[in-house]
């Protein structure tokens, strides 16, 4: 979607559901692109702080948000479970924020899994008019558009604008509709595993009961990760032409939803403390 456009349009007799921290002529030179693997969360934290008026080395942020990394030189077990917690949580970014920031940034995450009583642009609108910063963490594997492939990643945005049905982002600067974005941002904590990245860490031999690399999360044994293996092993031994599993789903650290960002001591701050949770559908 053409971003200047979609604001232009969106900025005539809009009232309660235009909000921008930025025009995109200050998005576009503003934004931080990707700060390194995975760290599409430290990214937005960068974002964050500058929407606030702070500043830090992204070399700062990065240490504070404490990204991981996924561990691709790993058999499989290993390699799972780095992928279920590679990069960054929302606790994450709101301790890192508050870390790298002395102190002085605050916020609030807001669940939207499952799904919330709440129409998402006004809501974000209000916020942002009175000077709190959004960011989105999403399930990009939903909502993807005809003929594109399915992400392989969930991702953190910082939301720099609201305009009817539509959400400006930064990493990458874009403009997405309303109903796509809550979409990703009402998910179950899953990732799907491309099929190619199982099989390809499959070592002759290898014991497939170590599938449930992390015992104290039981969402590894409810999802039968074992079992999904399991049956794209026996559709590589198949003959027939059939259908195969084009990924597994495996548990994810992340939890769908809106991370906004204020000042400790702004008005914003003190309300984002005080204010309730979205109420459930």
């Amino acid at each position: 979607m053409d971003v200047r456009g979609a604001v232009e349009s969106g900025s005539e007799g809009s009232g309660g559901d235009y909000a921008m921290l930025w025009t995109v002529e200050e998005a576009l030179e503003r934004q931080t692109l990707q700060i390194g693997a995975s760290a599409c969360g430290a990214t937005a934290v960068v974002d964050v702080l500058r929407a606030l008026g702070l500043r830090a080395a992204p070399e700062d942020v990065e240490r504070c948000v404490q990204t991981r990394l996924r561990r691709n030189e790993d058999p499989l077990p290993g390699y799972l479970l780095s992928r279920s917690r590679a990069g960054a949580t929302h606790q994450q970014l709101l301790a890192g924020a508050e870390q790298v920031s002395g102190g002085r940034v605050l916020g609030r995450f807001f669940p939207l899994h499952p799904p919330r009583r709440v129409s998402l642009v006004p809501w974000l609108a209000g916020w942002i008019r009175g000077g709190a910063v959004p960011v989105a963490t999403m399930n990009m594997q939903l909502a993807v558009p005809m003929g594109e492939e399915v992400p392989d990643a969930w991702h953190h945005q910082l939301i720099f604008g609201v305009s009817p049905n539509a959400v400006y982002m930064t990493n990458p600067l874009d403009v997405v509709s309303e109903a796509v974005v809550l979409r990703r941002l009402c998910s179950d904590s899953v990732l799907m595993v491309r099929r190619e990245d199982v099989l390809t860490r499959l070592t002759t031999g290898a014991a497939l009961s170590g599938l449930t690399p992390d015992l104290e999360d039981p969402r590894w044994a409810a999802l039968d990760v074992e079992g999904q293996v399991r049956q794209m092993l026996r559709e590589e031994e198949c003959e027939e032409e059939e259908p195969r599993l084009a990924h597994i789903v495996i548990p994810a650290a992340y939890q769908s939803g809106v991370t906004l960002f204020a000042l400790r001591d702004s008005e914003v701050g003190q309300e984002l403390l005080l204010a309730p949770d979205l109420a459930l559908k």
